[in-house]
């Protein structure tokens, strides 16, 4: 059995969890998906212009991880390009900042994986976002 992997930490989750192509039904497209850490890989070093070590120190990670981390995820951006895929964006064994420690993490928490809409206990995981079955007060 291959060891789990260590969890990430990343900044925050993007705005916008899907992207497709313009005019073709959701139903109709093939799906990709990008986990949380291959965009924050992507965000840093693409967006940011930070090196692979220094992505590395952000994430928690060694400078060979960020490496097989930034790779594939931009595997899957040229095939979803390419290819004229739709692509979601979701989970990772990533942590949050504003993340519980591994000794709270132990108490079988489970978040950091999913949508980024936090794990229901109120730990301030998603960035601002709704927690599951909460009502945006704006309606």
């Amino acid at each position: 059995m291959p060891r789990p992997h260590k969890r990430r930490h990343i900044q925050s989750t993007p705005e916008v969890l899907i992207f497709k192509p313009a005019g073709v039904p959701a139903r109709l497209l093939k799906w990709t998906t990008l986990t949380l850490d291959e965009v924050e890989a992507i965000r840093q070093i693409d967006h940011l212009g930070k090196s692979q070590e220094e992505v590395a120190e952000a994430m928690g990670v060694s400078r060979p991880t960020v490496t097989r981390i930034y790779q594939s995820a931009r595997r899957k951006i040229a095939n979803v390009l390419v290819n004229g895929q739709a692509l979601r964006i979701e989970g990772g064994p990533v942590n949050f900042p504003t993340e519980p420690t591994e000794r709270d993490d132990e108490q079988g928490c489970g978040q950091g994986r999913g949508r980024g809409q936090g794990c229901g206990h109120g730990h301030g995981h998603g960035r601002g976002r709704k927690h599951h079955g909460e009502q945006d007060s704006q309606q």
